[in-house]
């Protein structure tokens, strides 16, 4: 499968067929470096990773993937675009400069644009509405985990179901045929255009797309996944998301609900499941809470595989770099 000059902005723009291949790779490579092989498909390419929001396992993993396959990296975090030079400009330079882009940061429309104007392909590492290199890394950890292939899987995400992980799980389960169940208040649901068009692409994948309020949706689920209460950004909104998804707390009361002794649980990272964070002492200091989207519990517990889930973050981004930008 020939995928090379593509930009990799949204699983939208993939096929099940093409996920699919993007997620074998991911698996073959995963043990070439367990084994220390290192081809190098990337050798004299240039690579430059354009970061407007913070970021630990993103950052650290484009950089280790394209070191692996003999790539140079240009970390930008101090860029004049959107400030002294339009968007449109600054990507027609890097363009002339750099053989690709990575970007994470806020609006889709700015890894939209830097794909339309740098004419090299471009690679979302998070906007606010979509994160699809995590939903690699989340898929491949299932695979490695799970006693059933994707198509068989339930996944139930709980919590704030409109953010970008709510929107980019929904988008991967639908491509590949899974059942994906929502749970979180209404007012987080995703945004009705979204859902419409993945209920429609489902009737072709056989995925199935759910939506409830109530935690008893999570029976028979194969994967529970949260995130955070509060996106990057969003920081003002502490007091009315503590308000609504507190009861969404993932607990080990909540994985029993599954009825399945084996339930996954996953967690893009970083998270708030105990005071050991600056921001964890300042919540609890404010509202009392020890813990937020995920009790300690559950984060420690044998169902946990949040970090094979943040390692899994670079050999899946190595494979969309060596899928788009490789021999």
């Amino acid at each position: 499968m020939n995928l090379r000059g593509r930009s990799f902005l949204t699983l939208l723009d993939y096929s099940p067929e093409e996920i699919r291949h993007l997620l074998d790779l991911s698996h073959s490579l995963k043990k070439e470096k367990a084994a220390r092989v290192f081809p190098e498909r990337l050798k004299h390419r240039n690579i430059v990773l354009i970061f407007d929001k913070t970021s630990t396992r993103t950052r650290c993993a484009f950089e280790v993937a394209a070191l692996d396959e003999g790539a140079h990296v240009t970390y930008l975090s101090n860029s004049q675009m959107g400030k002294k030079e339009s968007l449109e400009d600054t990507a027609k330079v890097l363009g002339r400069y750099y053989d690709a882009i990575e970007y994470r940061g806020f609006g889709q429309e700015i890894v939209e644009d830097l794909a339309r104007y740098s004419c090299v392909p471009v690679w979302n590492g998070l906007t606010d509405t979509d994160h699809p290199t995590q939903i690699l890394a989340d898929f491949m950890t299932i695979e490695e985990h799970a006693k059933k292939p994707l198509q068989e899987i339930h996944l139930c995400y709980v919590g704030d179901a409109r953010n970008n992980m709510g929107n980019s799980l929904m988008i991967g389960c639908a491509k590949m045929g899974m059942a994906f169940t929502a749970i979180a208040p209404r007012a987080l649901w995703p945004e009705e255009e979204l859902t419409a068009r993945m209920q429609e692409l489902s009737k072709t994948t056989g995925a199935k797309i759910a939506f409830s309020e109530s935690l008893d949706a999570a029976a028979g689920a194969d994967v529970v996944y949260t995130d955070v209460w509060v996106s990057m950004g969003e920081e003002a909104q502490y007091a009315e998301r503590i308000k609504l998804l507190e009861p969404y707390r993932v607990t080990m009361e909540l994985l029993k609900k599954t009825g399945n002794p084996d339930v996954l649980f996953l967690h893009c990272l970083p998270s708030f499941h105990d005071l050991e964070t600056a921001v964890g002492k300042e919540i609890f200091e404010k509202y009392g809470l020890k813990e937020m989207e995920v009790s300690d519990e559950v984060f420690r517990s044998k169902h946990s595989v949040v970090f094979d889930e943040a390692e899994n973050r670079m050999h899946t981004i190595k494979a969309v770099m060596v899928a788009t930008l490789g021999e």
